[in-house]
């Protein structure tokens, strides 16, 4: 890893930027009102596991940027590539015309799918991936003759993008109420929350059938013959990193098949690497007809998403005058593509996969020290995923009402968290819970150092509860 001396912005200087980011900037998710008397933390640079601010200061990044930096900040070959491809074609897009970086990269990724999952369809993001994918399901459908089959199944509080049908997909009501009416025809079964379910008791494959059934009842109370796809992440990420149960995803592939059902994987977080496989179906075992993925294709290092489908679907696309009307300008860029070829290659050269599941099992065993605090309720995920729920009792798992989230979550824990040295995510979408998703880079060095920063502020936490 190359270091390079931190540049930082003088007192004045950055108290401008701070201003002119209030002013003129609007940011992501965020309420601006927190800033017309706060600083805007701005980050200025990264180097491997750690992100600098304009005034120095070094911070674990703990997210991967927003799931997204698996190889780590400051890859200098990364840069290269984009740099090189810049120079001999910066862009021309994938209408009815292909460019060898494109060509080359939807090879890679045929290569390193499931099953027949061999066409490739390149979008700019994780949102038009799943926008993608719904689209060609309920086309797919209609040139196959079953034109009533528009719907789709997702699971409650799962997060599937923001463009209007994947919101609509999305299981957040919180995200979707001020952007209604979306897209008819999507509808939510339960989630595999196992913290949650205690009428289940200890019996994870037993929770994990009924979880699938679940779905299988949606479809049949919809209509099979209404019903396109079924939307699933490998771990949900809203609602705090839910793993599936042993059995869930082959029980959930049988149903779709009964059914003539599309089962989509949605890895726009999952794959490449997050769990320590290039696709996350890989690590529970099962094909879907359908793989939506972005983020960590590119390590972050330009943006790319793309939506992978089985050759059983492409093949009405094929016939005569068919063509998926569908689109985008910036969708399979040059300069992306080339970086997420450079990006593939350093996943194989360094065996990034390989150092995850090595190192899974002690990321989880160092944040389970975690539960000899009240605070902590569950420690769950897989790979380098994990979520961290927070509860006020431990024994009855009672929850925090909204008042104590709003005070815990974005009155202490995300400012006292960043503070100490530690960028990760206190949400609560769902239950309270903190994610961790630290580039696949991280070692027992890492994980000790964002387990120590946890314990401190969630003791803190406690005593303000």
């Amino acid at each position: 890893m190359t270091t390079t001396p931190i540049e930082t912005a003088g007192a004045g200087e950055d108290d401008q930027l701070s201003r002119s980011a209030y002013d003129h900037l609007w940011m992501h998710f965020t309420r601006m009102s927190t800033f017309e008397t706060e600083p805007v933390p701005t980050i200025a640079r990264g180097d491997g596991m750690y992100i600098y601010d304009t005034n120095g200061r070094k911070y674990l990044d703990g997210l991967a940027g927003l799931f997204v930096v698996q190889a780590g900040h400051g890859r200098v070959e990364l840069a290269e590539a984009a740099y090189k491809q810049a120079q001999e074609l910066a862009f021309f897009p994938l209408w009815a015309h292909a460019h060898p970086a494109a060509i080359e990269l939807a090879e890679r990724l045929a290569h390193y799918a499931p099953g027949d999952l061999n066409r490739i369809f390149f979008t700019t993001g994780g949102g038009e991936a799943v926008e993608t994918a719904w689209k060609a399901a309920k086309q797919y459908f209609k040139l196959t003759g079953k034109p009533m089959k528009h719907k789709v199944i997702s699971r409650s509080i799962a997060y599937h993008g923001t463009p209007h049908g994947a919101l609509s997909i999305t299981g957040i009501p919180d995200a979707k109420k001020y952007f209604e009416p979306l897209v008819p025809g999507a509808f939510r079964a339960p989630n595999t929350n196992f913290y949650r379910a205690p009428e289940h008791g200890d019996d994870l494959e037993a929770f994990g059938r009924w979880a699938a059934d679940q779905i299988e009842q949606a479809i049949l109370f919809e209509g099979p013959d209404t019903v396109a796809a079924v939307f699933v992440e490998p771990v949900q990420n809203s609602g705090g990193c839910f793993p599936p149960p042993p059995g869930y995803f082959q029980r959930l592939r049988e149903i779709c098949d009964r059914h003539d059902v599309l089962l989509v994987s949605d890895e726009v977080i999952c794959a490449f690497g997050r769990l320590g496989t290039m696709f996350a179906c890989d690590k529970f075992d099962y094909v879907p007809d359908i793989i939506t993925c972005a983020k960590g294709m590119t390590s972050g290092y330009s943006p790319i998403g793309a939506a992978i489908f089985s050759d059983r679907i492409m093949e009405p696309f094929l016939q005569g005058s068919q063509y998926f009307p569908h689109g985008y300008t910036f969708g399979g860029h040059p300069v992306s593509a080339r970086v997420a070829l450079a990006n593939l290659d350093l996943f194989e050269r360094e065996g990034l996969n390989d150092h995850v599941l090595a190192n899974e099992d002690a990321f989880r065993a160092t944040l389970e020290k975690l539960y000899d605090l009240p605070i902590v309720g569950d420690v769950r995920g897989n790979g380098y995923f994990y979520g961290i729920e927070m509860v006020k009792d431990k024994t009855t798992k009672e929850t925090f009402d909204a008042d104590e989230s709003e005070r815990l979550l974005r009155g202490f824990l995300s400012k006292a968290l960043f503070e100490a040295g530690l960028y990760c995510r206190a949400d609560d979408r769902g239950d309270p819970v903190i994610q961790l998703s630290p580039p696949l880079i991280a070692d027992q060095a890492h994980f000790d150092e964002i387990e120590q920063i946890l314990r401190s502020v969630l003791t803190e936490a406690w005593t303000k509860i």
